[in-house]
């Protein structure tokens, strides 16, 4: 989604990527419209997040219980 690397994502830089790849877009559909068929191209919505191995959506979490005393 959005083409975009994790690291790109993670450390903030996918807005300023989108924004130059809207202006390499901008500037190829101006020059040459009939190759996108007069609809001016847009780059990929920007991802929410970046996972390379996500978590699991319905891993609950373990609940520890000790069972111990130091009165016996």
């Amino acid at each position: 989604m959005g083409l975009m690397s994790p690291d790109t994502v993670h450390h903030g830089r996918a807005r300023a990527l989108t924004a130059r790849r809207a202006i390499t877009l901008d500037a190829a559909f101006i020059a040459h419209p009939n190759r996108f068929k007069g609809v001016a191209p847009q780059p990929p919505k920007l991802p929410d997040a970046a996972w390379i191995n996500p978590p699991k959506k319905d891993a609950a979490q373990p609940t520890i219980t000790i069972d111990c005393s130091l009165n016996s």
